[in-house]
């Protein structure tokens, strides 16, 4: 998955807090037709047996800057599956004490060939939004004292339907069921065997895919085409 998403859909994503029954806003939700990686990202996580919607920068791990932390040089927007039980990977510790739920509209992808972007994809729920699956850390500043939040999207290995599309990689989209949700946000839900068949590949709502000129200026150039939820 490449790192854009659409939260724009204010009235989605509202609703999509609502079905989250988020106890705890801390920061002022950002909607946004187009956030790329290293910027803030809303997300809603678990803390304190709290679930609360908190902003973070879309890169799990940071480092220290003159103002507090900034995306370290590792790349750590996107966390593949196959790393999430390998000791010692960046996400290793967050996908057993620190999940969380992004909501949005969308999300973009882009493919790449020898290293050249050759097209560019906006794909959005038909109906609603969409539920992505990732991870937070929180940084302390030991000079300050101060928290910086960061976060990542699950990736997992690529969807046949999306094979026209991007070829890498496909984000998790976590079913939209209250059972499913609650549990991965669940912080005392330390053992994470119980998710292994989310770390699979699967589309549970309809999508619509569209092509566009660049993501900075999102124009379509071809017909938009539906791509049917998985059974």
């Amino acid at each position: 998955m490449c790192g854009r998403l659409n939260i724009g859909d204010e009235q989605v994503v509202v609703a999509l807090h609502e079905d989250l029954q988020i106890q705890l806003f801390a920061d002022t939700p950002i909607y946004s037709h187009f956030i790329r990686a290293t910027q803030n990202v809303s997300i809603v996580r678990q803390k304190q047996g709290v679930r609360r919607m908190d902003n973070a920068i879309w890169w799990l791990l940071l480092e220290p800057s003159a103002t507090g932390f900034k995306p370290s040089r590792y790349t750590s927007f996107n966390t593949r599956y196959d790393k999430l039980n390998v000791k010692g990977s960046a996400g290793y510790q967050a996908y057993r004490h620190s999940r969380c739920v992004i909501p949005a509209k969308g999300f973009g992808e882009t493919e790449y060939v020898n290293g050249k972007p050759m097209h560019y994809h906006d794909l959005i729920a038909k109906d609603g939004g969409l539920l992505l699956g990732g991870l937070c850390r929180e940084w302390k500043n030991r000079q300050t004292g101060k928290i910086a939040l960061s976060c990542s999207v699950i990736t997992l290995p690529p969807h046949p339907k999306l094979s026209k599309i991007h070829t890498k990689a496909s984000p998790l989209l976590l079913p939209p069921e209250p059972e499913i949700i609650n549990a991965w946000l669940d912080e005392c839900m330390t053992n994470p065997a119980m998710f292994d068949d989310l770390l699979k590949p699967r589309i549970p709502v309809d999508l619509i895919a569209q092509q566009i000129d660049k993501p900075s200026s999102y124009q379509p150039i071809a017909e938009a085409f539906s791509i049917l939820a998985d059974n």
